[in-house]
């Protein structure tokens, strides 16, 4: 048996290797290979890192992978993209410029990686370093005329920066800037912190802690000084089927001052205008009006304030009652017998042009055009002669039309003059 097996030793490896092909051959026209980039890139995972060690550079956060993989396995990989992972192991390194190939691992078999995009990450690590600074307040602009401001509060006065050492050592300063843009009241805000080299710009790349400070700043008034609203005053009435609609001032609050603060004091808080002319008025009003201030008051600031005022028509309604119903469109041969002669109108717009309505300004008419002989249900058409003005209803709204054939003894209906 022996002998035989060596004699005939490579007959049996062919029919081994042919064995081998024909099922590699079955199962992978059962299960093809594809070769395809991934739908999402894979993002890189840092492993090992030094917890007194950081990156001073900007690393690639993922990365396109191409694989080889039969359908089975793909269909696996989209069910669950975890599966490929990209790790960067920085596992004991030390400070300085490294540049390692990313580690690809698909948990599925059988699986060939064939291409990794960026394959090489280069970076550099930096010794972690923190340092505790002072904030600095930064104040823009004034608080309103009249007033004063008092000593800043700051919460906390100091912040922690830490990062990479060649950043941490760029920073100069950490500062919070306020804007007081004439502000008439305490200001009371948390501000994120700035964190600057010795150029004033901005240091990427650091953390502070606390990213935000809180600033109290008090403000208060002087004495002699105090803001009073604005009334405006108005003289006389809009024209007849007008309305006022509304009255605007700008500024709304005024601030005033006097050498002595009782007079300042006593004053109720108001201070009116000089009289807004309104008489007869027919469109709205812009103009700019004087104060009227006691004696020892002055004005801070512009001397008169912008005054607007809407005139608008009022809008309303009128009825004409009895109004004769026109027939136009009746066949010659036939007579009209018409439920009601006359219907009463309701019509809408503005007071000035219902007061020029006569009874010539309305038309109701009732179309027969093309009517043969029977009873018919009509509604009246209302034709208004002055623009702008409605015809809201008419009552009835539906009168009864009765065509008869013309009696020659009967008098053909005229139009309405």
């Amino acid at each position: 048996m022996f002998r035989w097996l060596v004699d005939n030793y490579r007959t049996f490896l062919w029919a081994f290797a042919l064995a081998v092909a024909v099922w590699i051959s079955s199962v992978t026209s059962a299960d093809p290979d594809q070769t395809r980039t991934l739908a999402a890139p894979v993002p890189i995972e840092i492993i090992g890192q030094s917890s007194n060690l950081v990156f001073s550079n900007t690393l690639p956060k993922e990365v396109d992978v191409t694989l080889r993989a039969p359908s089975s396995v793909w269909k696996l990989i989209e069910d669950n993209p975890a599966i490929v992972r990209a790790i960067l192991d920085v596992s004991g390194l030390s400070s300085g410029d490294h540049s390692l190939d990313l580690q690809i691992q698909v948990d599925a078999r059988p699986v060939q990686i064939v291409s990794v995009s960026p394959k090489t990450v280069d970076f550099a690590l930096e010794p972690l370093i923190t340092k505790s600074m002072d904030i600095d307040l930064r104040i823009a602009g004034e608080v309103a005329i009249g007033y004063q401001v008092g000593e800043v509060d700051l919460e906390p006065l100091t912040v922690v920066v830490s990062g990479a050492q060649s950043q941490v050592e760029k920073v100069s300063r950490t500062r919070v800037s306020i804007d007081l843009n004439r502000i008439r009241e305490n200001y009371d805000q948390s501000l994120k912190v700035e964190v600057l080299d010795e150029r004033g710009q901005v240091v990427n790349g650091v953390t502070v802690s606390p990213e935000t400070v809180h600033v109290v700043l008090p403000v208060s008034q002087q004495g002699g000084y105090r803001d009073v609203a604005v009334k405006v005053t108005t003289l006389g009435r809009v024209a007849s089927g007008y309305r006022l609609t509304d009255i605007s001032v700008s500024p709304p609050v005024v601030t005033i001052y006097s050498t002595d603060p009782e007079i300042v004091n006593s004053l109720p808080g108001v201070l009116e205008t000089q009289p807004l002319d309104l008489q007869n008025a027919q469109d709205d009003i812009t103009t700019r009006l004087k104060l009227s201030l006691p004696a020892g008051i002055s004005i801070i600031g512009e001397q008169t304030v912008f005054v607007q005022a809407g005139v608008s028509p009022i809008e309303s309604s009128v009825t004409i009652s009895s109004e004769r119903i026109e027939i136009i469109g009746l066949e010659k041969d036939l007579n009209v017998q018409i439920s009601s002669t006359n219907v009463d109108i309701i019509l809408s717009g503005l007071l000035p042009l219902l007061d020029t309505l006569t009874r010539q300004s309305v038309r109701v008419t009732v179309d027969l055009t093309g009517l043969t002989e029977g009873i018919y249900q009509l509604s009246p058409s209302v034709e208004v002669l002055v623009a702008n003005v409605v015809a809201e209803s008419i009552l009835p709204n539906t009168i009864e039309i009765s065509l008869t054939p013309l009696d020659v003894n009967t008098p053909t209906p005229t139009a309405k003059p």
